[in-house]
C-alpha cells in the first residue's frame, strides 16, 4: 500500500480523485455492485430449493421481483442525484482535501477502520432509537425505510433524503473524529456499505460474517427489527442492544 496514492497522483489522476462528485458517485455504484450478488440469489430462488432454504423464514415469502428491484433502484438513484450528490460536493468544497504522500501502514488502516465502525455503530444506535421514539422524526425521516417489512439488499439505502443525509453525516463525522487517512476512510465506507447490504439481504447465508464474528448481528437480527420495530437498533454490532435491553434474537 505504501506510496500507492502518491503514484496515482503522479500519473495525472489526482484531479479525478479530488473531484467533488466522486464520493457520491462511488458510493452509489459501490452500493449497486454489492447488491448484484443478492439480485442473482433472488433470481435463482425461483428455481433453486437450496437458495430458497437460505431465505429467512419469518414470513419472508418469495424473493422480491425484478420489478420491485428496479423501482427501488430508481428511488435510490433519484435521492442520490437530488440530495446526496449536492451535499457531498458542498462538503468536499468546504473541506478542500489533499492527498498524502504515503498510504497508511496495515496496522494503522485496521485500527482506523475498526474505530470508525465502532463509533458509527454507536452514533447510529442513538440516532436510530431517536427516530423510532420521537413520532415527528419517525414520520418525516424513517417511515419510508420501514415500508420494507421484509427487506432486500438494495433497500438498505431506500430511505428519505433527510435520513440518507443524516447517515452520511454520521459516517463523515466518524472518520473526522478518528482522524482517518483517506485510504482508511475509503475502506471504512466500503465495509460500511457491505454490512448494510448484508443486513438487509433477507438471507441467512452459511458464509455470512455474523456466523464468523458473534459480535455482529447479521440479516436475521436486522429483519427482526423490521418486523418488530422496537428491537435491534444498532446497525452491525449487538453490544448496545444487549446493554439497553433492546436485543432480540432472530424472529
Amino acid at each position: 500500500l505504501f506510496g500507492m496514492i502518491h503514484l496515482i497522483s503522479q500519473s495525472g489522476q489526482e484531479d479525478i480523485l479530488l473531484s467533488p462528485y466522486l464520493p457520491a458517485s462511488f458510493a452509489f455504484l459501490t452500493h449497486v455492485a454489492l447488491c448484484a450478488p443478492f439480485l442473482a440469489l433472488d433470481a435463482l430462488g425461483s428455481v433453486s430449493p437450496r437458495v430458497r432454504s437460505w431465505r429467512i423464514a419469518a414470513g419472508s415469502g418469495p424473493p422480491p421481483s425484478l420489478r420491485r428491484w428496479f423501482a427501488c433502484f430508481l428511488r435510490v438513484l433519484y435521492r442520490y442525484v437530488t440530495a446526496v450528490l449536492p451535499a457531498t460536493a458542498l462538503f468536499h468544497s468546504l473541506r478542500s482535501p489533499a492527498l498524502p504522500q504515503l498510504a497508511p501502514s496495515c496496522w494503522q488502516l485496521f485500527v482506523e477502520v475498526f474505530a470508525c465502525l465502532l463509533l458509527f455503530d454507536t452514533l447510529f444506535f442513538i440516532w436510530h432509537v431517536s427516530m423510532h421514539r420521537v413520532p415527528w422524526l419517525y414520520r418525516n425521516t424513517h417511515r419510508l425505510h420501514h415500508q420494507h417489512h421484509v427487506p432486500f439488499a438494495l433497500a438498505a439505502q431506500d430511505s428519505g433524503s433527510l435520513e440518507l443525509l443524516s447517515l452520511l453525516l454520521l459516517a463523515l463525522s466518524s472518520t473526522w473524529v478518528v482522524g482517518c487517512h483517506p485510504l482508511s476512510e475509503v475502506f471504512f465506507h466500503l465495509i460500511n456499505s457491505w454490512l448494510a447490504v448484508e443486513d438487509h439481504c433477507g438471507y441467512e447465508l452459511p458464509w455470512a460474517l455474523h456466523r464468523q464474528l458473534p459480535c455482529l448481528g447479521g440479516a436475521a437480527y436486522h429483519q427482526a427489527h423490521h418486523t418488530l420495530h422496537s428491537v435491534n437498533y444498532a446497525p452491525y454490532f449487538i453490544h448496545w442492544d444487549v446493554l439497553f435491553g433492546t436485543y432480540r434474537g432472530p424472529v
